[in-house]
């Protein structure tokens, strides 16, 4: 069977991903933090984990360059056939630091650089890298009310280190840019064995994959569904933000199996997006669909979080990619109804 050695494996769109090599009856390690998050992954797939198919390494820090040192060499000299694939996923997603260069890039571009190296080193039958990687690296600040710009797979951030600081959004899309600039640049200077792929999808949501321990421990991202749920949007329904393009998470799962096994998608950047989409549209679906929460939802009087003007807004073209993948992605009310249905299952 091939194998793969899957990042992050407890992080939303990893956890999906996981599910999805899983169901094609790929072998996979995947690595956590801590050995709470491993006994969930192995608990939520135990006939795998007893098979050989699953088993569930502990990475404490990515930060440290040698982070994946021993695990990838061990995975490489074992018995069971060689390593084929590496998809990392695994880098910082948080929005409460207060250094941007120590707590979110520097180890972001150590999990990066310490992965790719590891697999160089000790790992030669591995034949692909993907990476996750995000619309942060593809947008630019300036452009979000420009509507003569379109954001693509060819399209940049200019932000740089030494702009970091300028907001707590810019320090997360500095640490996606560098870090995804520093992959290519390996790939390119160092020549490996390994083709490199990344996926750079906008806004995910959708539903939260079943090894979850508890609605407090939701995603970033699916945060404002599960705020929602819980009556704090009832009076006003919040901003949208800047960043509308929306993608399911089962969808981004998909594009990262894809970049993996299509020959064609070496050398490329994934941009997968469903649609705008807006966190008014979000609590009208989720008011039409689940009239349970009505005394919590905000009712069809309240503002806020209304669409974005899109002639005041950027555009984007994912051309390359729907081409690549052909995927019918999920619309955005599919992915809402099957959101809070998970969500209600986690006890909301």
């Amino acid at each position: 069977m091939t194998k793969v050695l899957l990042t992050g494996g407890s992080g939303f769109i990893a956890a999906h991903i996981l599910e999805q090599l899983l169901a094609k009856n790929y072998t996979v390690i995947t690595t956590v933090r801590t050995k709470s998050k491993a006994d969930l992954i192995r608990e939520a797939h135990a006939d795998l984990v007893k098979s050989g198919r699953l088993s569930v390494a502990i990475v404490p820090d990515i930060a440290v360059l040698s982070a994946f040192d021993d695990l990838v060499a061990k995975i490489a000299s074992g018995p069971d056939g060689d390593l084929e694939y590496v998809i990392h996923t695994a880098s910082p997603l948080f929005f409460t630091f207060t250094d941007a260069q120590k707590e979110i890039i520097t180890p972001a571009l150590n999990g990066t650089r310490g992965i790719l190296e590891a697999v160089k080193r000790s790992a030669p039958s591995v034949k692909r890298v993907v990476i996750t990687s995000s619309f942060a690296a593809i947008l630019s600040e300036d452009d979000f009310t420009n509507p003569n710009a379109t954001f693509s797979e060819s399209s940049w951030n200019p932000d740089t280190v030494k702009d970091a600081n300028r907001s707590i959004a810019t320090g997360y899309h500095v640490s996606k840019v560098e870090s995804e600039r520093l992959a290519w640049d390996f790939v390119k200077k160092e020549k490996p064995n390994f083709d490199l792929v990344t996926v750079n999808p906008p806004l995910v949501l959708g539903p939260v994959a079943h090894s979850l321990a508890s609605v407090d421990a939701i995603n970033a991202s699916n945060e404002r569904i599960a705020d929602l749920l819980r009556g704090k949007w009832k009076a006003e329904i919040p901003e949208t933000g800047p960043v509308d393009l929306y993608i399911d998470v089962r969808d981004t799962a998909a594009a990262h199996i894809k970049a993996l096994e299509l020959p064609e998608a070496s050398g490329h950047r994934l941009f997968p997006v469903a649609s705008r989409t807006s966190n008014h549209e979000i609590a009208k679906i989720i008011r039409d669909n689940f009239p349970e929460f009505a005394e919590r939802l905000p009712g069809p009087e309240v503002k806020g979080g209304e669409h974005v003007d899109e002639n005041k807004a950027y555009k984007w073209n994912c051309d390359e990619t729907n081409k690549l993948l052909k995927i019918d992605w999920i619309p955005v009310e599919q992915s809402m109804i099957d959101t809070v249905n998970s969500l209600k299952d986690k006890g909301i």
